[in-house]
């Protein structure tokens, strides 16, 4: 049960990740720390992206689950199956490369538009 539940933790703090990707510049502009921390974040997904890497975030998850044994606790709950679906979406590579970069030049665009 304890590994489900670490693995249901990783896979929301995964989903908290990319939403600061994606919003993390309006908060940027107003601290050096979070601008150098989400600029570092936007240049590490590219290259997962880049080199078709996985994130480790999504390592420690498959290994958390692999750890549980799903006969001992029921299906889940609704709110994790949901963000599951989020954060690992099906889509082609390539799009989420292309994404990455857009993403990555809009944010650049914001702290530079101060």
């Amino acid at each position: 049960m304890g590994y489900k539940v670490l693995a249901d933790i990783i896979v929301l703090i995964h989903f908290l990740w990319i939403a600061f990707l994606f919003f993390g510049a309006l908060w940027g502009r107003r601290s050096g720390t979070v601008k150098i921390f989400h600029l570092s974040g936007l240049a590490f997904a590219l290259i997962i992206q880049i080199f078709n890497w996985f994130c480790p975030l999504t390592h420690l998850e498959v290994w958390l689950r692999a750890k549980h044994n799903p006969d001992l606790t029921y299906a889940g709950s609704f709110i994790i199956y949901y963000v599951e679906k989020i954060v690992y979406m099906e889509i082609s590579h390539y799009i989420v490369l292309i994404v990455t970069l857009l993403l990555g030049a809009f944010n650049v665009w914001i702290y530079l538009k101060k």
